[in-house]
C-alpha cells in the first residue's frame, strides 16, 4: 500500500530544541522564573533586617524590576515604544496579573474546590493555578503593550 502524505504535513517546519529554547515565549518563561527566584530569595535576605510584610513588598519590587530589565534585554529587545511607556505598561500588566492571581485563587479555593469536594491543600493548589493563569495573559500584555512594536522571533 502506498503512503500518502499531506502537503500541509510535508511542508510543516519542525523546530529544533535550540529553536524552541530561543523562542520568545520560552525566554519569557525563563526570565519570569529567574525574576520569581529573585523575589523569593531577596525576601528571605531582607527578612533578616526588616519585618515580614515590608520585606515581601520590597522583594516583589526587586523581582518586578528584574523582570522588566531582563524582558527588555532578552525577550523584547526590539520594542519600538518609549522607555516610559514600557515602564508604565509593565507595571499596569503586572497589577492586572496580581488581580487575576487573587481572583482565580479565591474562586477555586472558595467555590470550585468545595463544590467538587477537593480537600488536599486547596489554598495551595488554587494559588498554583492562580499564579499560572497570568503567565499567558502577562505575555500577551507585555508583547502588545509594555514592549509594543517588537517582532516575533
Amino acid at each position: 500500500m502506498t503512503e500518502v502524505k499531506s502537503d500541509a504535513l510535508a511542508a510543516s517546519p519542525k523546530k529544533t530544541w535550540s529553536e524552541l529554547l530561543h523562542s520568545r515565549p520560552i525566554k519569557f518563561l525563563l526570565v519570569g522564573g529567574f525574576a520569581a527566584g529573585v523575589n523569593f530569595l531577596s525576601r528571605i535576605l531582607l527578612g533578616i533586617w526588616m519585618p515580614y510584610v515590608p520585606s515581601i513588598v520590597l522583594a516583589y519590587l526587586l523581582g518586578m524590576a528584574t523582570a522588566f530589565v531582563m524582558n527588555r534585554l532578552f525577550v523584547f529587545s526590539d520594542a519600538k515604544n518609549a522607555l516610559h511607556h514600557q515602564i508604565f505598561w509593565f507595571v499596569a500588566v503586572n497589577l492586572a496579573a496580581v488581580v487575576q492571581t487573587i481572583a482565580v485563587s479565591v474562586f477555586l479555593a472558595g467555590v470550585v474546590f468545595p463544590y467538587i469536594g477537593f480537600t488536599w491543600h486547596p489554598e495551595t493548589v488554587a494559588h498554583a493555578f492562580g499564579v499560572l493563569i497570568p503567565v499567558v495573559t502577562s505575555y500577551i500584555g507585555h508583547k502588545h503593550l509594555s514592549f509594543k512594536g517588537s517582532t516575533d522571533a
